[in-house]
C-alpha cells in the first residue's frame, strides 16, 4: 500500500511545476496546460485524502462509503474542460485578430 504522503508530494511536485509554467511561460497555450495541470494536482490529492480517510480495501467497516473526494474531483474535471473549451476558443478569436498568442504582445483592452 503506498502511504498518503506519497501522493501529496505527487500532487505538490505537479502543482508546482503548473505554477512554474504559469508564470514563466509567455504563450496563452502553454498557460491553459498549465492551468490544467494544477487542476490535476488538485484532483490526485482529493482522490487520495478520501480514499486514505475511509479506508482502500473493502474488508474496514465503512470502506469508500463516503465519495465525497471523488464527486468533488468530478466537479473539478468539468469545470475544467469547460474551461478549456472557453479559453481556447478565446485563444483562437485572439491569433486570427492579432496572429499570436504570446501574453505579453496581446493588448485588447487598448483601441
Amino acid at each position: 500500500m503506498v502511504p498518503l504522503y506519497a501522493f501529496q508530494a505527487l500532487a505538490a511536485a505537479l502543482f508546482c511545476i503548473g505554477l512554474y509554467g504559469v508564470l514563466a511561460r509567455r504563450s496563452a497555450v502553454l498557460i491553459l496546460m498549465s492551468i490544467e495541470l494544477m487542476l490535476n494536482a488538485v484532483n490526485i490529492n482529493l482522490i487520495a485524502a478520501a480514499a486514505y480517510r475511509f479506508g482502500l480495501d473493502g474488508l474496514v467497516e465503512g470502506a469508500f462509503n463516503d465519495f465525497s473526494g471523488q464527486i468533488i474531483a468530478i466537479f473539478v474535471i468539468t469545470v475544467a474542460a469547460a474551461e478549456v473549451g472557453l479559453a481556447l476558443a478565446i485563444i483562437l478569436r485572439i491569433f486570427r485578430s492579432k496572429s499570436t498568442v504570446n501574453v505579453d504582445e496581446v493588448d485588447l483592452m487598448r483601441w
